[in-house]
């Protein structure tokens, strides 16, 4: 397992890429404007372009990438997590050890909720896992929001979304 910081900037240069998380960033900014370090947790090999589209999106915010290589290194992701004290982390929804959906990713949540991080995904999948929003292509473009966890972490529900 390997902390990083990405050069936001540099990635930024990378528009194509960002269309996945253009709106999951955008309602980010606009729910709570004083969030501004994302974290993701991630085997940075196979979520490569994931990495690169978010960053894209996320000009101007810090980026922390734990990169995770199965399960077993989530125990670790934790403990870099809660050193570091991001304001939201992201799932990467097709990442093979934390995407949406898997139990990496349910640990993930309910640990994030404990440290009163609100974790974010852009599938319906993540949300009913315990995301507190979600939009993106997963979501077929519409926002999702889950009041439930947004209580347990202690923010706002982004308006406009549709309680699941």
């Amino acid at each position: 397992m390997r902390l990083r910081s990405l050069p936001v900037l540099l990635l930024a240069a990378l528009p194509s890429f960002a269309g996945d998380y253009d709106a999951l960033v955008a309602a980010i900014r606009k729910a709570w404007p004083e969030k501004i370090h994302i974290a993701i947790v991630c085997d940075q090999a196979n979520s490569k372009a994931s990495v690169a589209a978010l960053a894209g999106a996320a000009g101007g915010m810090k980026i922390m990438l734990v990169d995770v290589k199965g399960p077993q290194d989530m125990g670790k992701a934790l403990g870099t997590l809660s050193g570091q004290k991001p304001d939201v982390v992201v799932l990467i929804a097709g990442d093979r050890v934390a995407g949406d959906g898997s139990p990496a990713a349910t640990f993930l949540i309910q640990r994030m909720a404990g440290a009163k991080v609100p974790v974010t995904a852009t599938t319906e999948a993540g949300v009913k896992q315990g995301a507190v929003v979600g939009v993106g292509p997963g979501t077929g473009g519409k926002m999702l929001v889950n009041p439930k966890a947004a209580a347990a972490v202690g923010v706002a529900v982004p308006e406009g979304g549709t309680p699941i």
